[in-house]
């Protein structure tokens, strides 16, 4: 691969902007970034690099920002074809739509086909890395992994477990094959090249504690691994779980009693938290993945923000319950979301959470998530005047958090300018 130089405004995070606001982020009007075999090699100002690496190609993207790519830290690709389906709640949302089309993945050819589009609709946005649930069919594992592998993806997934009859027949597993599959695909995946494999029961309702004990098992043998399941995301959801498991202090416990609460450990929602659900998660290390878009379409709730400087927290799309593919939208609704709560976020945040906070939460931020030397080179130029609407607020922009922040909450994958995935562009 030949040596690239990439030419832009460039924005660096160096520290984290929920504790020490924006001046955690760094910015040059005129930098540049250089790649050497697929990562960040060198960063400073333009006129620095051009003259240390002069054998380099020169990529000008003029006054495009350039950025790490972003991170989705929770979404569910299955759901492509399904995403914004009008619904009511949670579980009749499942009911209706998702585990009649996750059926759909017995059959691999389909599993490939949607990966592929998946994939490709996400790039197009500016996500170079995706953490997936799949099915329970090992098969949407092969052709999530596969696909990423062809991208040369840094990627994440696990295969779905689910033994309970609260889930439908066609759609159930067993707590032994729930096991093995996910042991098998594990062995055959995590690790390679950029692929990670998740654990990942669905959530408490639709496993046994059977299940859950099994992949705590399975868990703790390969302890590198993340976990990746859902927590407290709707109010009726938490009184199933009482009702599932009466004998749980509360529905973090679930998890908690079966060996599925750890530093390596990422719930997606948490929305409904008691207060010893926070202490523990506190303790314990584990992640929080806020979904807006998915929040506010379903009808879950409102995320506290105020939980990002004690705890780990990520920004995902969690498509198809999430309506929309795009990063920027999932910041859009994050302030939105936040707003409603009395948190202003500030443009520093929203960008944080979409990059170094999910990379953070997945415990990859010593290999993406920001501009820094010996980081993946998965980037991203984004233009902040994609669109005449954006463009006129754009110009009157006085520094550059408000010439982002349009951009942020009006932009679409017209304003991704270019997309590298470990130095290689895309498209």
């Amino acid at each position: 691969m030949e040596d690239r130089l990439l030419l832009g405004q460039t924005l660096a995070f160096t520290g984290d902007p929920f504790v020490e606001g924006p001046g955690a982020a760094r910015h040059d009007p005129h930098g540049a970034v250089f790649i050497r075999d697929g990562k960040i090699a060198d960063l400073g100002p333009a006129d620095r690099l051009r003259a240390a690496h002069p054998q380099a190609a020169i990529v000008d993207h003029g006054a495009d920002l350039i950025l790490p790519g972003f991170i989705d830290a929770h979404a569910h690709y299955p759901q492509t074809a399904i995403i914004a389906s009008w619904g009511k709640r949670l579980i009749d949302w499942l009911t209706t739509y998702t585990f009649p089309e996750e059926m759909r993945f017995a059959d691999p050819d389909h599993a490939a086909r949607t990966a592929r589009r998946y994939l490709d609709l996400t790039l197009a946005h500016g996500t170079t890395t995706v953490a997936s649930y799949c099915t329970i069919h090992p098969a949407s594992v092969d052709a999530f992994f596969a696909e990423a592998e062809t991208r040369g993806l840094r990627a994440l997934a696990g295969k779905t477990c689910m033994d309970r009859d609260t889930a439908p027949e066609g759609l159930r597993d067993t707590a032994q094959s729930a096991y093995d599959d996910s042991k098998r695909l594990l062995e055959k995946w995590h690790g390679r090249g950029r692929l990670e494999y998740v654990i990942t029961p669905r959530f408490s309702p639709t496993s046994t504690p059977a299940q859950l004990a099994a992949l705590g098992a399975l868990w703790a043998e390969h302890p590198d691994c993340l976990m990746q399941t859902h927590l407290s995301e709707q109010t009726d959801e938490i009184a199933w779980v009482r009702s599932l498991y009466p004998d749980a202090r509360d529905y973090l416990d679930t998890y908690e009693a079966h060996g599925l609460l750890g530093p390596n450990a990422v719930f997606g929602h948490a929305i409904h938290l008691t207060p010893r659900e926070v202490d523990r998660l506190t303790e314990a290390g584990a992640a929080l993945v806020h979904c807006p878009t998915s929040n506010t379409f379903i009808g879950s709730g409102l995320f506290d923000m105020t939980l990002a400087p004690k705890l780990r927290v990520g920004l995902a799309t969690d498509t198809g319950g999430g309506s929309s593919f795009s990063m920027l939208r999932t910041m859009a609704a994050a302030y939105e979301i936040a707003q409603l709560r009395g948190q202003a976020l500030h443009p520093s945040r929203l960008l944080w959470l979409a990059t170094q906070g999910s990379a953070k939460a997945l415990n990859l931020h010593d290999k993406i998530g920001t501009l820094a030397p010996g980081m993946e080179a998965d980037l991203i130029a984004l233009d902040l005047a994609s669109t005449p609407a954006i463009a006129q607020r754009h110009a009157r922009a006085n520094d550059i958090w408000e010439a982002i922040f349009p951009t942020i909450m009006m932009g679409d994958d017209r304003a991704i300018a270019a997309t590298y995935v470990a130095g290689r562009p895309v498209g």
